[in-house]
């Protein structure tokens, strides 16, 4: 990919002009919501991505191994966390890669357990075991502090690993995501619906971005899900937080952004809003919104952080 390194420190410095007119960040009394206008021109090097080193395993004993591929680099490195059966090879995953390769800074992509390259049955897959594969690659994988980008249920898991790793989660970016989401959404259902669903013990949940046009669940899934909730009182998170949220997402409400802004501890949030885009949030202006919010973070942290 001849030039991309030049393309992304261009971008890199379209991100700060940009980024400073608008989204001003540090402006924190209560609730911070901003609506993002679409920049004139994105960077064009994003759709460029491409997977080029192997997928590497983490062993973990008694435990499914994780597939990951690391860039080693400076700090603050970056995680992805991806969303609810989605995989590390996504369009903000591969962009997220090739802008922290042009700034020389670490990062790590994974995928769960029961999902995508790692080991492991969906089937048999929860909440908390999704959170102790966050923790792993935290723990075994990652050197010094980290920032962590979360999509869709990816920022519920990540707001669990910043309580569980409060020295070494250093900031963290929700995109849509969907804290205590599946749980909320099925308590919604009618009572005669949700009866049904724990007889068969599968959820069919109608979603668009589904090929079948449809999750099966597990009921199991759900009920393990909801001794993981957050929204239902203040969440112990001190670290800066940004939360992108569109709001067309007709899968995951961008009030949701809102309640997880009004609930964490922490003073330093942002919410940011972008009125067009749905619940993927992978168009080239979201794309250059998110590594815009990296970028900000980066360089903020970039401060304190040796």
């Amino acid at each position: 990919m001849a030039g991309v390194g030049m393309a992304a420190a261009a971008a890199r410095g379209a991100c700060r002009r940009w980024g400073c007119t608008a989204v001003s960040f540090g402006f924190h009394r209560g609730l911070c919501t901003l609506l993002v206008r679409k920049p004139e021109k994105a960077p064009g090097w994003f759709p460029a991505c491409r997977q080029k080193a192997s997928v590497s395993f983490l062993s973990r004993p008694d435990l499914p191994k994780l597939a990951y591929k690391r860039l080693k680099g400076k700090s603050p490195g970056i995680v992805f966390l991806p969303g609810y059966i989605s995989n590390m090879t996504g369009t903000k995953a591969l962009a997220i890669e090739e802008f922290c390769k042009s700034l020389g800074h670490a990062y790590i992509r994974f995928d769960y357990s029961g999902i995508g390259q790692s080991e492991g049955n969906l089937e048999e897959s929860t909440v908390g075991k999704w959170r102790k594969d966050v923790l792993s690659i935290i723990d075994d994988l990652a050197e010094g502090p980290q920032i962590l980008v979360g999509c869709g249920l990816g920022g519920w898991l990540m707001l669990h690993a910043a309580i569980a790793r409060p020295q070494k989660v250093v900031a963290l970016i929700g995109v849509a995501a969907a804290v205590d989401g599946l749980v909320t959404e099925f308590n919604q259902l009618p009572v005669e619906a949700q009866k049904e669903i724990e007889m068969k013990g599968v959820w069919s949940m109608p979603s668009k971005y589904n090929e079948e046009g449809v999750y099966h669940i597990q009921h199991s899934f759900i009920k393990e899900a909801e001794h993981h909730c957050l929204l239902h009182s203040p969440i112990p998170v001190n670290c800066p937080i940004r939360l992108l949220h569109c709001m067309k997402d007709d899968a995951v409400s961008w009030h949701t952004a809102i309640q997880i802004a009004d609930r964490v501890v922490s003073t330093d949030v942002d919410v940011i809003l972008r009125k067009h885009g749905d619940h993927r949030m992978k168009e080239k202006a979201d794309i250059h919104l998110l590594v815009c919010t990296i970028d900000d973070l980066i360089d903020r942290l970039s401060t304190v952080v040796t």
